[in-house]
């Protein structure tokens, strides 16, 4: 017997059936107004995000996969310093981390950058595909995707109840992560939290292992016209970031090089328990700070409060984040 609330519409005339803890109440006739509502309500739940931009002549968009809550403190190396960091932008643990991805639209192509957790990370969570159909794409439009790497943030997506979320989908992915993320006799060894992260991967990413629906490259390859993989080792062993260009216009999706922002720009030494890699995690991100900060292109990160783009600037001994201007492009209601 379920203690779940639902509405439940159905029949010709949208008679509901109304359940509430364990008792259900005889069907009633909604009226049109109150079917409006009920529908409304639960669209806001969902919370749709998204956000529109161009790199060059080619659409982006910036997708929200929800948040999620977690104490952040537990989980970083230099947990006093951290939280130090953390009352300085009005913070404390626990935070809630965003979880994003992108869409390209290159072309014919809609080419996501991660798939988002799906079931695995709780009911705040699995907002994508509703953040997908709000921009007029549905998931089994979606013709690649380019998974940084195999976390249940970013891989767990890829199927919910046991079904491919993506059906008709080509997963890319770097060979060496598919490779560690397979191999069952490195999963029984590996420390917490990846060894639970190790037991999604069957359920997740199996079934487009299944009916052939995978695609890896090897470090350094050239996917797609204008967009290319960027080996990012540390994180996990075959992570990977994406560059994006054209025009002489450049966004890096960055995957997992942070996962607490507040704290990881202006201590990137500080690295965090997700990291299978710690030594080298924090020299990648190192690098990839003092590179975006260099060169001025923009980036995309994962758990960068939402839409997640920006740029990164050198401050001092330290980094500072600058987020895109926020832009409505909506021309009616």
């Amino acid at each position: 017997m379920s203690t779940k609330s639902y509405v439940r519409l159905a029949g010709p005339m949208r008679t509901a059936v109304v359940c509430l803890s364990l008792f259900c109440l005889s069907p009633i006739s909604l009226p049109a107004e109150a079917q409006q509502l009920t529908a409304e309500s639960k669209l806001d739940k969902l919370q749709a995000g998204f956000y529109r931009m161009k790199i060059g002549t080619i659409d982006v968009i910036a997708l929200s996969d929800g948040t999620t809550g977690f104490e952040v403190l537990e989980m970083l190396s230099k947990p006093k310093e951290a939280e130090k960091l953390l009352a300085k932008a009005y913070l404390k643990s626990p935070i809630d981390a965003s979880v994003n991805a992108f869409l390209i639209q290159l072309g014919e192509r809609q080419i996501l950058v991660d798939a988002g957790s799906g079931e695995l990370l709780g009911p705040k969570m699995n907002k994508l595909p509703v953040s997908l159909r709000a921009v007029g794409v549905g998931p089994e439009q979606i013709t690649d995707i380019l998974l940084t790497h195999i976390h249940p943030d970013h891989s767990g997506g890829l199927t919910v109840g046991g079904r491919k979320v993506f059906p008709n989908a080509v997963v890319h992915v770097d060979k060496r992560e598919l490779d560690f993320w397979t191999d069952k006799s490195i999963g029984e060894n590996l420390p917490e939290p990846s060894k639970s992260f190790f037991q999604t991967v069957e359920r997740t990413v199996g079934p487009y292992i299944a009916s052939n629906q995978i695609r890896t490259f090897d470090g350094a390859t050239r996917l797609f016209p204008g967009i290319r993989a960027i080996p990012a080792y540390g994180h996990t062993p075959g992570q990977a970031f994406y560059a994006l260009e054209d025009h002489g216009e450049k966004v890096v999706f960055l995957g997992d090089t942070i996962h607490a922002p507040d704290v990881q720009f202006d201590a990137p030494s500080i690295t965090i328990k997700f990291d299978i890699d710690q030594k080298l995690a924090a020299i990648q991100r190192e690098r990839v700070f003092a590179d975006a900060a260099k060169n001025g292109y923009l980036v995309a990160f994962a758990h960068m409060y939402f839409p997640g783009v920006g740029h990164v600037r050198k401050d001092g001994s330290h980094y500072r984040w600058i987020p895109v201007p926020y832009t409505n492009d909506a021309t009616k209601y």
